[in-house]
């Protein structure tokens, strides 16, 4: 489906100045720039608008935001359905953001910027579309007498918790929308800024299902300054597995992409998991990177300049598109699987978690968490039942 409610170019010089949306303070910012984007009837087809007639577009001359572009737009729905297609475990998403700030070489939604006419590779790091609005409608959506009360899950496109979230806040108002009406919910995140909402998930906790990811496919400090610019480091994010476990809300890892010739030798992976399980993680789900359209062509652009000696492999084990074979993946599942078991993976704490040889205490529960959470028998700690996995990868 092409966005035609949302043309980023040509706007017209004689459009009014639009009004600073809720929670930003122009004070915050060095020289904003501000114009509002009108939409030709014309560009709109038949198709019903996904947003609203302007949008607003903005730059900061700050240090985290400089050379990005950010399109406040209002946007007219905001709970989405996947497609009945999609072999995802969900079947709902939000997603408040469009474009990522964390400018992974690798990510497959690269290609749905090309449906706003930006490009799949500076554009997506640089050019984000806010759905500024996008708290109100998760509130007037999960209200609605249509709505039956179905998982949701968010970072499944990008992160909802990538650097803008820092400046527009929108995850707090739709937390608290999903809170009130005690909607189960799922996160996947490479952010650590979610810790910033940590007193709301663990309300939250208390009465819906809440499922909570962090995406860490490597250790290597090198490979993930060159390939994830934009995220904190693997270290910090295991830092947020680690504090939500603490606090008593189960946070899985999903270790991807494992990269090959890059992180998926055998002591590559015992690294990562070793390192998993001393965050906690109640689980850890590995995913071989895949390249679809859009993130192939950025992600062989990457390749050819840093490892320009990979690039005959990778066509060759890419042959026959976006996914590696079959055995591959089987071949790495098996190897975490493994090395899951041997260092702990599933312990409750990230102490526990170093004490292999001890076992885990009960926790104790009360009838609502008995209700809400499914038994977990423990046989598979690269992924035990009752845990919500994510990929946005």
């Amino acid at each position: 489906m092409r966005w035609k409610s949302l043309q980023l170019n040509g706007a017209s010089p004689d459009e009014p100045a639009a009004p600073v949306p809720p929670g930003i303070s122009p004070a915050g910012a060095c020289d904003e720039t501000w114009r509002a984007t009108a939409v030709p009837a014309a560009a709109r087809g038949a198709a019903p608008a996904l947003f609203e007639r302007g949008a607003v577009t903005r730059s900061f001359d700050t240090p985290g935001f400089q050379g990005m572009t950010f399109y406040e737009v209002q946007a007219r729905s905001i709970i989405n359905r996947v497609p009945e297609a999609s072999k995802m475990a969900f079947r709902w998403t939000i997603n408040p953001y469009r474009g990522c700030g964390h400018a992974c070489v690798y990510c497959f939604a690269r290609n749905t910027h090309t449906y706003l006419d930006l490009d799949a590779g500076l554009d997506f790091n640089s050019k984000i579309v806010v759905k500024v609005n996008a708290p109100e409608l998760v509130r007037k959506e999960l209200a609605a007498r249509r709505w039956q009360g179905e998982h949701i899950a968010m970072g499944t496109n990008v992160d909802c918790y990538q650097r803008a979230e820092g400046r527009y806040r929108l995850m707090p108002g739709i937390l608290t929308a999903l809170r009130d009406a005690a909607n189960p919910f799922s996160i996947l995140t490479k952010g650590t800024l979610i810790l910033r909402d940590l007193a709301l998930l663990e309300q939250s906790a208390e009465v819906t299902e809440v499922g909570l990811n962090v995406s860490v496919g490597s250790v290597d400090k090198a490979l993930w300054r060159s390939i994830e610019p934009g995220t904190p480091s693997p270290d910090r994010r295991l830092g947020v597995c680690a504090t939500l476990t603490e606090h008593g809300l189960r946070c899985g890892v999903l270790m991807g992409p494992v990269v090959p010739f890059l992180s998926d030798s055998p002591a590559q992976l015992e690294a990562t998991v070793r390192e998993i399980a001393a965050a906690g993680a109640s689980q850890v789900s590995p995913i071989v990177l895949h390249l679809r359209p859009g993130a192939r062509e950025w992600f062989y652009g990457w390749l050819g300049e840093h490892h320009p000696d990979l690039v005959a492999r990778y066509r060759g084990l890419y042959r026959s598109g976006a996914y590696v074979p079959r055995g591959y993946q089987q071949r790495i599942t098996e190897q975490v699987t493994e090395l899951a078991r041997k260092h702990g993976v599933g312990r409750a704490s990230p102490g526990q978690a170093r004490a292999i040889g001890r076992r885990r205490p009960p926790a104790p529960r009360t009838a609502t968490s008995q209700a809400r959470r499914p038994a977990d028998d423990g046989n598979d700690p690269a992924r035990p039942p009752g845990d919500v996995q994510l990929t946005l990868l």
